[in-house]
């Protein structure tokens, strides 16, 4: 868990799809489905933290805590930036011979 989470700090798109399975999926929280905005396969896996990367250039998670059980995994963590970005929320994990099979990503929404 510790070379991907380092790999989106970093902001290292490259790292982050190596870290993925070929057939991967990376869903993020928002999006016009209810599971969010789906990512499937290396190229558009790549795309999505890149364009999230240009957009908040200063974006880290910290405070991360993970389990790990067998194949699947939670991660903790909050997510600060420019915008002001500064919200908890988590990951779920599925892995495949140590590959991520898929990551689904969840976190807190501030509305007015």
């Amino acid at each position: 868990m510790g070379e991907i989470l380092s790999a989106f700090n970093n902001k290292d798109p490259e790292a982050i799809v190596e870290s993925f399975d070929e057939d991967g999926e990376f869903l993020l929280a928002a999006g016009a489905h209810p599971y969010g905005e789906c990512f499937k396969g290396n190229n558009a896996i790549r795309t999505a933290p890149a364009e999230r990367f240009a957009v908040v250039p200063d974006i880290q998670w910290g405070d991360t805590h993970s389990w790990i059980s067998g194949e699947r995994a939670v991660t903790e963590w909050r997510v600060t930036g420019t915008g002001p970005i500064n919200q908890p929320g988590c990951g779920l994990w599925t892995f495949r011979e140590d590959k991520v099979l898929k990551k689904d990503t969840y976190y807190k929404q501030v509305t007015a």
